[in-house]
Order: C-alpha cells, then sequence, then structure tokens
C-alpha cells in the first residue's frame, strides 16, 4: 500500500518544517527492508502554488510540483515567516478545502495552523501552534480551541503540531497511526531522536517565555514564581496588577494565550518538575513546596502536561543521567 503525502509550502516556509516530516517518512518507508511487500510505503510530494523553486525563509529552496487534484492520503501544510501572505491567498486557502475534502488526514506544522484556521478547517476544533504566537491565533481565530502548550493535537481528522522541530513527533504520530508504535519507535531510533519526548506532549518549557521582558504581567509572574507554595487565586493576581479580576483575567489570556490558573499551573510544572529530576526528595514534599497541596493533584497535572507521572520522569532523568 502507497500512501501519498502531500506537503504544501510558499515563499518564506520554514524548511525544517517541510525536511523533518519527508525525512520521517522516508526512513519509515525503510523501517523494515526485509519485508517490504508487508509494510506500506510513503510517497512524498512537495507542493507549492507556483512550481519550481521556492525560497525557504533560510534563502535555501525546494523544488515544488503545482497544486494537484491528486486525492492525497495526507496533506501537510507548513509553517514560517511567508504563513502571513499564505492566509491571504484565495487561491492556496480553496486548494487547501479541496485537498481536504479528498485526503484522509490534513495536518499543519508550527505557524501552517494559520493557514489552516483561514482556509476554515480548524472551526470547533482543538490545535495548537507556535507557542509565541498562540495568542495571536486565539485572538485572530475565535472559532479554534486553541491549547498553546501542546506539542501536536489530533481532532478527528486534523492534526496541529507546534514550533519547528514538533513537525517531527507530528510525523513520528502520524507514522505510528498509520503503522503501529512498533514502526514509529524503529523510524525515530533510526533517526535518533526521541519517539517520545522525555517531558511528554508539552511546549512547556518554552511556553514560560510569557513571562519575556516588554510584557505587562512580566513581573507579576516572576512575583509569582517566588510564591509558588502561596494561594495565587484570579482575585489575588488581579489584585496585585492593579486590576479587577475579570479585566485582569481577559487581558492576561489576550496576552498570553491561556488562562492565569493555567500559567500558575505551569510555573509550579516548571518548578516541580526541576526538583523532581534533579533530586532525590519525596515527591509529596515537592508537591507540598510548588503548591499542588498533594501528590495526587500534582500526579493529574503531570500527566496532562507530560503524558506520564513525576515517578516515570524522575526514572527516566536517572537513566539518562546514567
Amino acid at each position: 500500500m502507497i500512501r501519498t503525502i502531500g506537503l504544501l509550502i510558499y515563499p518564506d516556509f520554514q524548511l525544517l518544517d517541510a525536511a523533518g516530516p519527508i525525512t520521517v517518512f522516508e526512513a519509515a518507508a525503510r523501517e523494515n527492508p526485509d519485508r517490504p511487500a508487508r509494510s506500506p510505503r510513503y510517497r512524498l510530494r512537495v507542493l507549492a502554488r507556483e512550481p519550481g523553486a521556492v525560497a525557504s525563509s533560510s534563502g535555501i529552496s525546494m523544488i515544488a510540483e503545482h497544486l494537484t487534484d491528486e486525492p492525497l492520503d495526507t496533506l501537510i501544510v507548513v509553517g514560517g515567516w511567508g504563513s502571513r501572505q499564505a492566509v491571504t491567498c484565495a487561491e492556496t486557502l480553496a486548494y487547501i478545502r479541496a485537498a481536504a475534502s479528498r485526503s484522509r488526514r490534513v495536518a499543519s506544522v508550527c505557524t501552517g495552523a494559520f493557514v489552516l484556521a483561514a482556509a476554515g478547517l480548524l472551526d470547533e476544533k482543538c490545535a495548537t501552534t507556535h507557542w509565541s504566537r498562540a495568542a495571536e491565533f486565539a485572538r485572530a481565530y475565535p472559532r479554534v480551541r486553541v491549547e498553546p502548550d501542546r506539542i501536536f493535537i489530533r481532532d478527528g481528522a486534523v492534526w496541529t503540531s507546534a514550533g519547528i522541530t514538533a513537525g517531527i513527533d507530528l510525523a513520528l504520530a502520524l507514522v505510528a497511526d498509520d503503522l503501529g508504535e512498533a514502526a514509529a519507535k524503529c523510524t525515530a531510533q533510526h533517526l535518533v531522536v526521541y519517539h517520545r519526548r522525555p517531558g511528554g506532549q508539552s511546549q512547556f518549557s518554552a511556553l514560560l517565555e510569557t513571562d519575556r521582558p516588554g510584557s505587562r504581567f512580566s513581573q507579576l509572574l516572576a512575583w509569582a514564581r517566588e510564591r509558588l507554595d502561596e494561594k495565587l487565586s484570579v482575585e489575588r493576581l488581579a489584585e496585585r496588577a492593579a486590576m479587577s479580576p475579570r479585566h485582569f483575567a481577559r487581558a492576561f489570556a489576550a496576552e498570553t494565550g491561556m488562562t492565569p490558573a493555567k500559567a500558575i499551573e505551569r510555573l509550579r510544572l516548571e518548578a516541580s518538575r526541576e526538583r523532581v529530576e534533579s533530586s532525590a526528595e519525596p515527591i509529596e514534599h515537592v508537591a507540598a513546596q510548588t503548591g499542588f497541596g498533594d501528590p495526587e493533584r500534582m500526579r493529574r497535572a503531570y500527566i496532562r502536561a507530560f503524558g506520564q507521572p513525576p515517578q516515570a520522569l524522575r526514572r527516566t532523568a536517572r537513566a539518562v543521567a546514567g
């Protein structure tokens, strides 16, 4: 069985958004050379509105075919600086809508999610994109349920992923969906990448850059980080920010792409994870000192954010350390 994977690019696309998934599918097609007849294969096609050499944001070009009417198994829309222009291209959006109707699934890498959303394919669906543009994404497409901390999300036949290297994670998940977890794991081993990141399915460490300099909530988050063992309610945070709770919650979500409660949980996850992975401190003590209160609450938060409990992350960290 041959599955045709189409990767849609445009001027100023991010090269790794395309090259990463391409390499994953190539490796997956070769991962079982002893029994090729029993292993589904992939056919890769790079597509663009203007065929020929398409320059990426790095200046390196990739050769693309013209947009095709041929049914695809999977259409992947890549991201990059050029996505800002791609979302305004009526021909590109019309092609995505038509191709989606003929494809088994549709996916995006990084800011390719903006292009899928502009085509109307993410309405009322959960989706993610690069953490630094998640708030902009939520504002631009209010009908999309944005989850800014995820590496990738599947909602029905539509998959979206976070920034740049997350396209590799996405492609491995697509391979697992096609060929099974064993094939995806073998592919990851061949590429010398994680089959599943140790941190689970979260952009988590980068996400905390919401307190970057220049943000009006930077000082507030720094203040909160020093008091994680205390009660940090919306009311208390709003009082510290000299805003009403309602206005604070709306302004915070608009700027960061998440609720205040979610941000505090992320701060607690970051602080607790560092202690879990780097020390032998009892999990119960870590939970109390970082504001989770009890280990069960912390365990549930870890599974949501990382896909595994604290004890599993500790074992992984120790194994990596040797």
